[in-house]
This record gives structure tokens, sequence and C-alpha cells, in this order.
């Protein structure tokens, strides 16, 4: 059964080395990342819809031209796209795909199908708002409890698998 390993970073450089880890032990298209795009404004032409970028791979060096593009490259998929009530965000893996459908019921609404209860996703959708990274992991229960150890090494807040 596949599971959903989610954890949230405050720091940039840390969810950066927790996802470098999880790429070293052998994930790959299975990461997802989320965050506010703080390099755009609400409501600019830069910060609409641009989902579905197919960067080839993680680590190419995608940018998208915010604060944040770094950590965009690391993962598959990486496009913005904004959210009412959110603004401008960087999606990449395969959450990039999820709410790009569900952009009417925001990052809980797309959390959904992934079996994540609404009440939790609020809560991620809310620490996305506040600034944090939220970093999640799609695996069988084998590998979602070594993602989950990943995680909590390095720092993650509340790590679940859901």
């Amino acid at each position: 059964m596949t599971r959903t390993v989610v954890g949230i970073f405050r720091s940039e450089q840390v969810a950066k080395e927790a996802v470098s880890d999880l790429r070293r032990a052998g994930f790959d298209r299975e990461i997802s990342l989320l965050a506010r795009n703080k390099g755009r404004q609400e409501g600019t032409a830069e910060g609409g819809l641009n989902m579905g970028i197919d960067t080839g791979g993680i680590g190419d060096g995608i940018t998208t031209g915010s604060v944040l593009g770094g950590l965009a490259g690391l993962a598959a998929g990486a496009g913005a796209l904004v959210l009412p009530g959110l603004g401008p965000l960087i999606a990449a893996g395969p959450i990039a795909g999820l709410l790009s459908g569900a952009a009417t019921g925001g990052i809980a609404g797309g959390l959904l199908d992934w079996g994540i209860p609404e009440a939790e996703g609020r809560r991620y959708e809310n620490e996305v708002r506040q600034g944090k990274i939220m970093v999640s992991v799609r695996a069988n229960e084998r590998k979602a409890d070594e993602a989950q150890k990943i995680l909590q090494n390095h720092g993650a807040d509340d790590v679940k698998i859901h």
C-alpha cells in the first residue's frame, strides 16, 4: 500500500539537505515540495498557473525566478501556481499535478487524494501559508519508514505517515 510521509521545514537550506538525503536513499520522483513563492507577488502575471513543466528529472538545475528556485530544482515537474487565499506557490514532484487539478480546494483538497485527512491538510496549508516548506514522499510502507527517519533526522516538524 502506498503511504504519504509529510514533514514541515522552517529553513530552505535544511529542506534541501533532507531532499538530497532522500535522493541518496533511492527516492526520486516520489519526492514533492511545496512552499510559498516569495519571489512573486500575488496577482502578477509571473505568479500565474504554470504547471506541468517537465524538468526531465531531479536536480537538473531548473530555476523558477524565485527565492526557492534551487529547491524546486531538486524535484521533477516543478512549477508555479496561485491558489486562492494562499497566493503564489512553488510545487515540485507529484504534488504539482495533484494541486493543479485541485486548485479550488486548496492544498487540503488536493491532499485528500493522498489519504491525508482534511484537518491535517488544512494544518499543512497553514504551515505553507506561514512560509514553511512542506516535503512529502509517496512510498510503500517499508520505504515510508525510511523516508520518515530521514525527515526526522533533518529536524522536520511533526513528521507523519499517512
